[in-house]
């Protein structure tokens, strides 16, 4: 039985290990996150560059909504009330996980996902692309995985396997400590026998 669970203690550590890691660094990030945060990338691209454009493309309401379409083809796009983002008159498309937002005087447009925001140029040039770090980094912690396909089952199926590892190792821990007739871990222990050394001899002339 203890080599059985011996095993299964081992295959545990192995097999949650990866999000152990996880929830360790993103456990981190939660209590300082500030600090966290200075080590990863940032998107840094300046929005007044849009004015300077050499090719503008002036769109209006269903411009902006052909473009979505394109960028998102096969989607169905739902028109938000929204009319500004970041100081620009834009016109904002919803689709499933996604977000297309159109800046009407220059023909820049955006693609939100819940995780990164890309930026591109009216001819569909990518410019920037902008890690929601915070966002992704919560999730994980939550979910422990990148979408919600799955639900919160990874998460809770590696908190399982944790607490299995945690118990199983209690149990080889206390076993070893009672041994079998005082011997630790039921090691076979061999020791030496305490030999008389011969005398020695003096030969007499």
């Amino acid at each position: 039985m203890i080599r059985i669970i011996s095993a299964l203690h081992g295959w545990l550590g192995l097999v949650v290990l990866p999000w152990v890691i996880l929830l360790g660094l993103t456990g981190i990030y939660l209590n300082h996150s500030d600090y966290f945060l200075r080590f990863l990338p940032q998107g840094s691209y300046d929005k007044a560059r849009f004015d300077s454009y050499p090719d503008p493309v002036r769109l209006d309401q269903a411009g902006a909504q052909a473009l979505a379409q394109r960028v998102l083809p096969g989607v169905t796009l739902r028109p938000r009330a929204d009319n500004v983002y970041h100081g620009r008159r834009v016109a904002m498309f919803d689709a499933p996980r996604a977000r297309v937002i159109v800046a009407l005087d220059t023909g820049h447009f955006w693609v939100k996902t819940p995780f990164v925001r890309k930026t591109y140029d009216p001819a569909g040039k990518l410019l920037d692309r902008k890690i929601y770090w915070s966002s992704l980094l919560r999730y994980l912690h939550v979910r422990g995985w990148f979408n919600a396909a799955f639900g919160t089952w990874f998460s809770d199926l590696a908190a399982g396997m944790m607490v299995l590892f945690g118990l199983s190792g209690v149990v080889l821990l206390f076993s070893r400590g009672r041994g079998t007739g005082g011997n630790a871990g039921g090691k076979v222990q061999i020791r030496r026998r305490n030999i008389p050394r011969p005398k020695r001899i003096t030969l007499k002339d």
